[in-house]
């Protein structure tokens, strides 16, 4: 996570290569794979088209990213979908691990989800890790929308746990994240960078002011 990311990711408007970087990279690639094959036609997800054993390669999705429109003031709309589209990825009995509105594309004119992206994390889990963490996506880097994420979980076709529970899978997240960055450049700039996001996300109180 040496700027941020997990993966390089490059397309060329019909097909996407992702190469994995990091610990556990040749698990994060098959589970990634593994993923989408299983969901397909069941979540709108990109279509497999290679694996290697270094790199998966998908079908282009045509779609605006979430955190786009977030930024064009669509937030309402974006945030209502992830809800929605959540819930129908949970009764599945899967956790995405690292779900919110970075990792999707969406219709521009009806603002339905049409790929669900990055299952590189994906596993069997809790649903408040996902919960908590788009709410920590939004928190993070639109903090001028915290007050609309109560459309993101109105949404969601489920019980929301309670601020303190959020919170805690948000914490455990971010600690999870540093000790992925630390194994992988040990002092690097993903590690003080996720140490600094860990006490922020810790510090956290319900009702922010932006």
């Amino acid at each position: 996570m040496k700027h941020g990311y997990t993966n390089s990711t490059v397309g060329d408007g019909a097909l996407v290569v992702k190469c994995y970087q990091g610990p556990e990279a040749a698990f994060r690639l098959t589970t990634e794979s593994r993923y989408l094959r299983r969901l397909r036609g069941r979540i709108p997800v990109p279509r497999v088209h290679q694996v290697t054993p270094t790199s998966l390669t998908v079908r282009f999705v045509d779609g605006r990213h979430g955190q786009e429109l977030l930024d064009e003031g669509r937030a309402i709309e974006v945030l209502t979908e992830c809800g929605r589209m959540l819930g129908r990825i949970h009764r599945l009995g899967i956790v995405h691990g690292d779900y919110g509105p970075q990792n999707m594309l969406f219709d521009p004119s009806t603002f339905e989800a049409t790929a669900v992206l990055d299952w590189e994390w994906a596993h069997p889990g809790r649903p408040v890790e996902d919960l908590a963490w788009c709410e920590w996506i939004v928190r993070s880097h639109h903090p001028e929308h915290v007050p609309l994420l109560p459309h993101f979980f109105a949404a969601y076709d489920g019980p929301v746990p309670p601020w303190e529970e959020r919170r805690a899978a948000m914490v455990a997240r971010c600690r999870e994240l540093l000790d992925f960055c630390t194994r992988w450049e040990p002092g690097g700039p993903g590690e003080s960078l996720w140490h600094d996001r860990l006490e922020i996300t810790a510090a956290w109180t319900e009702h922010v002011t932006t």
